[in-house]
């Protein structure tokens, strides 16, 4: 009996992983369209479901909108991307709030 629950789990998490990439590409799509407002609200779905069911947003999704406001930045329109002494330093305009990502090593 055990194991049908673990499959069903697993089954879950995988469906809800698929439901979070495809929020994110709506909003990548409204994003570039100008319709703001639609992105950020498929950012705040994405990210209840995410909360809901435990399953971690993907690495290349999480760095798309604000940790502070939660607002899907767009590149040159509400966020600012610069290269500073090996970091990836990522600015809100809505928020004014700043990520820093440090990049690999290359040696």
């Amino acid at each position: 009996m055990p194991h049908r629950h673990l499959r069903a789990k697993k089954l879950n998490k995988a469906i809800t992983k698929k439901r979070i990439e495809k929020l994110f590409r709506m909003a990548e799509e409204k994003a570039f369209s100008n319709k703001l407002g639609l992105a950020d609200r498929y950012v705040e779905l994405a990210r209840k479901i995410s909360m809901r069911y435990r399953v971690p947003i993907p690495k290349e999704y999480k760095r798309r909108f604000c940790k502070n406001c939660y607002k899907y930045l767009q590149p040159g329109v509400n966020a600012r991307i610069r290269l500073s002494s090996g970091r990836l330093v990522i600015y809100c305009k809505n928020c004014g709030r700043f990520t820093r990502i440090l990049l690999k090593n290359r040696r």
